[in-house]
């Protein structure tokens, strides 16, 4: 079981699976997310999430963008969850109680980087989306 949540603690949730992907999204939409860095994310089955405290507000950038959860207090982004892949979800790796089984294993929309973002060691590259 994994818990985490948002810097103020007023959202908390609960994981009940392993991660099934550990990613770098380096799109545009990220990079206004994270302050311009990666964003940082454990995709785990949206079965296995659960809301133990609070209610997230949501942000959606486009029509099919998904959207991204955060903290209506502290505004720390929680997690997202595509539109296009509606059993899954991208809980962010800065609210996780427990950071320390993080690596990159994938990092996405490197068309979308600028130069300084460098790919992680070992990580496979994809332009956007996997397929």
């Amino acid at each position: 079981m994994r818990t985490g949540g948002c810097r103020c603690r007023a959202v908390r949730y609960a994981l009940s699976a392993e991660p099934l992907y550990q990613i770098a999204c380096h799109c545009r939409d990220c990079q206004y997310a994270a302050g311009g860095a990666p964003n940082l994310s454990m995709i785990f089955p949206r079965a296995a999430f659960a809301l133990t405290a609070g209610e997230p507000r949501v942000y959606k950038a486009g029509a099919a963008s998904g959207g991204s959860w955060f903290c209506g207090v502290c505004g720390v982004q929680v997690y997202s969850q595509p539109d296009s892949k509606p059993d899954l979800i991208a809980v962010k790796v800065g609210g996780l109680d427990d950071r320390s089984a993080f690596k990159v294993q994938a990092d996405l929309w490197m068309k979308s980087a600028p130069p300084w973002h460098l790919p992680h060691e070992g990580a496979v590259q994809f332009d956007g989306n996997p397929p």
